[in-house]
């Protein structure tokens, strides 16, 4: 059997990822006018943003010990929005999301020749913390702050605080991806994490305009991301 095939066209018997929704969402959001989207459905009083005034900064893990996160962007040089997409619900969120900032931050700051140890003030940009929860769990905040969830409400030096989404706007990128989860799950409960399910997941949102356009162009790029060969358990 040629393994090239196999990679490519994904037998039935193979098992979709566990964070096949995840990697849907790095891969979506990867491409810039999707990007720009997201942006927009965040900040929907700002309409002068273009894809040119977006850079992607996630930070991609090159060792498997390494940090890394879903997703991170700046909009030109002032605003840093940081994006987790969870389906499992997780105060320990709050200490990644410091984490990815930190680093984010660090490679800012060589990025752009400034010095941390100088007299000079550093230029930072104002930092923008969510994550997109599409999970069961029926307390649902707005808000999530490291002093309240890690340190019982105790004061603490440094405070964290990440705003949760649980759907967007209707028709909006945010919504669609939701939409785009459950129906995933759904066919899940049908037909098991297979590729039967997959395809099923792909046919459906298309019929109903959810993430059309991207699952058209690139049905194939979505099918490969969320198989594996593999059990990841």
């Amino acid at each position: 059997m040629n393994s090239e095939t196999t990679l490519l066209e994904p037998s039935e018997k193979q098992e979709a990822k566990h964070t096949a929704k995840d990697s849907v969402f790095t891969d979506l959001f990867a491409i810039p006018k999707y990007l720009l989207q997201l942006y927009r459905a965040l900040h929907p009083e700002d309409q002068e943003i273009t894809e040119e005034n977006i850079s992607n900064v996630t930070i991609h893990n090159v060792l498997l010990d390494q940090c890394y996160n879903d997703l991170g962007f700046l909009v030109g040089n002032r605003l840093l929005v940081l994006a987790e997409a969870q389906s499992t619900w997780t105060v320990n969120i709050l200490v990644r999301s410091l984490m990815y900032l930190v680093q984010t931050w660090q490679e800012y700051v060589q990025s752009t020749g400034q010095n941390i140890y100088g007299s000079k003030r550093v230029e930072l940009p104002r930092p923008e913390l969510y994550v997109i929860y599409t999970g069961s769990r029926k307390r649902r905040p707005a808000y999530l702050r490291l002093s309240d969830e890690i340190f019982s409400g105790h004061e603490c030096a440094v405070e964290v605080k990440v705003k949760m989404i649980y759907d967007g706007e209707k028709g909006d990128i945010i919504s669609q991806y939701v939409a785009f989860t459950r129906i995933y799950k759904e066919q899940v409960k049908k037909y098991g994490r297979t590729r039967r399910a997959v395809l099923k997941t792909i046919q459906i949102c298309r019929d109903e305009n959810i993430l059309k356009e991207y699952l058209e162009s690139r049905e194939k790029e979505v099918l490969n991301i969320m198989m594996t060969l593999f059990d990841d358990e």
